[in-house]
């Protein structure tokens, strides 16, 4: 039994969708299907999420919607004519327009109420499209697949009691088509998961109904060991353990969202990311554990945006609750920290800089310094986290030392190491500027090296 998840671009247009078609016929197995809103069918193209984040701007603010509704239903128009269905168009064209006649009042809500409903309708005409060409096909709303959430607009979490109501899906006889993105609040309210959220309702359901796999579609043949459109000819990867993907997702790989990964790792789900329009290729498994073990290095993932803080104080060591203090400040400023890697008279604060603006840095510096008495401070912008991850590094003597003496070799200057005590990823803090080269110079030392 397995849980079969499309992106966006996998189910752009009708042409796509003839490709979902066959591969879900291909194995009778996929009974349960996750989709997405339709995405870009060409670079200069506009995703209909987009369209509904536009429209749902345009109501906010009491200007004129229309054109937004004509676009988005001329989305699903264009691939209902394609496809020669008509049942499902009526209902959806109804659908898109009277979102505006909701009476919801928070911004946020009526957020999550217009951007899920990408993903809602499409559901509805794939399910149709499935029952046409023979496969019969059965749209389930998240709220009757179970799929009840804590009540936070944007960023909703599962609660865990649903997934006794999830299991029931496996009841259904027919192919469930079960609209990614989002779930329902107890009092029946929309909320859309973060990022990725396709991806997050796609490893809730596999881990509800207890699947065989998770089979996460895209637009690529795998994951890569970096960044494919960096590395020309990149290495793909077979196989990964769900704490090297979620150390690569949370560092720059964008495949697959890493809090995607968390509801199958509970369950013990198997991943496998495949490719849309190449579905024979091997893909990439992602599991407990890997068949191979040799590799010290599988991944080298960047992400930029990133402000260090450093602190220093004499004695710092001595002084009792001093890292409680940092963090103390941190909280009453409503600010997350990334990393704080530690020495015995310096700590360094990573963070994200677009937590920042110039009013909440000057006063995050000003009680730095004052209430930590501190010796020495200083801010630096502009800069990027490197990780290199592998479980492999565990058992493999000289990773670090490879890595900076590449980034030496390379004139990248290095800001600030750690790793951590599970020694699955090596992080490297370093200039915006030197991202691009200090990737290339780390895949060469440990992809061509090797």
């Amino acid at each position: 039994m397995k849980v079969t998840k499309f992106g966006g671009s996998s189910v752009a247009d009708a042409t796509q969708l003839r490709k979902v078609l066959a591969i879900i016929q291909a194995d009778s197995e996929r009974r349960f299907i996750i989709v997405s809103a339709p995405g870009k069918r060409n670079k200069n193209d506009i995703k209909v999420t987009d369209l509904l984040i536009d429209y749902a701007n345009a109501f906010l603010e009491k200007r004129d919607t229309r054109s937004f509704e004509l676009a988005i239903i001329a989305r699903f128009n264009e691939i209902s004519e394609a496809l020669n269905l008509s049942k499902a168009l009526p209902e959806i064209a109804v659908y898109i327009t009277n979102l505006k006649q909701t009476t919801l009042t928070s911004t946020p809500r009526i957020m999550d109420l217009f951007k899920s409903s990408g993903e809602n309708c499409h559901a509805m005409l794939i399910a149709e499209f499935l029952t046409s060409q023979g496969t019969p096909a059965v749209y389930v709303n998240p709220k009757d697949a179970g799929l009840i959430v804590e009540d936070i607009p944007g960023d909703a979490i599962i609660k865990k009691e649903s997934y006794q109501a999830i299991y029931n899906l496996r009841k259904l006889t027919k192919v469930a088509v079960i609209p990614g993105f989002f779930g329902y609040t107890d009092e029946g309210n929309i909320c859309t998961f973060s990022r990725g959220g396709s991806d997050v309702t796609g490893a809730i359901i596999s881990a509800g109904i207890k699947a065989d796999i998770y089979e996460n579609f895209t637009d690529v043949d795998a994951i890569y060991s970096a960044n494919p459109g960096l590395i020309p000819n990149c290495h793909a990867i077979k196989e990964l353990t769900f704490s090297e993907m979620r150390e690569l997702s949370y560092s720059g790989f964008t495949v697959l969202h890493d809090e995607a990964l968390m509801p199958a790792y509970q369950g013990n789900i198997p991943v496998v990311i495949k490719n849309t329009n190449n579905p024979d290729a091997p893909g990439t498994r992602i599991s407990f554990k890997r068949s191979t073990k040799e590799e010290s290095v599988v991944g080298i993932a960047g992400d930029s945006g990133f402000t260090s803080i450093y602190l220093s104080k004499y004695l710092m060591n001595r002084q009792i609750g001093f890292g409680y203090s940092v963090l103390k400040i941190l909280k009453e400023l409503n600010l997350q920290f990334e990393h704080i890697p530690s020495g015995i008279d310096d700590m360094t604060i990573i963070m994200r800089k677009n937590q920042l603006n110039e009013a909440i840095e000057e006063q995050l510096i000003t009680r730095l310094r004052t209430e930590l008495d501190l010796d020495e401070l200083v801010v630096k912008h502009d800069i990027s986290m490197i990780a290199l991850v592998g479980e492999g590094m565990r058992n493999n003597i000289g990773v670090a030392s490879r890595a900076t003496s590449a980034l030496s070799r390379n004139n990248i200057n290095l800001e600030m190491i750690s790793q951590g005590s599970s020694e699955v990823s090596i992080l490297f803090a370093i200039s915006d500027a030197k991202e691009k080269d200090a990737i290339k110079a780390l895949y060469y030392e440990f992809f061509c090296l090797a």
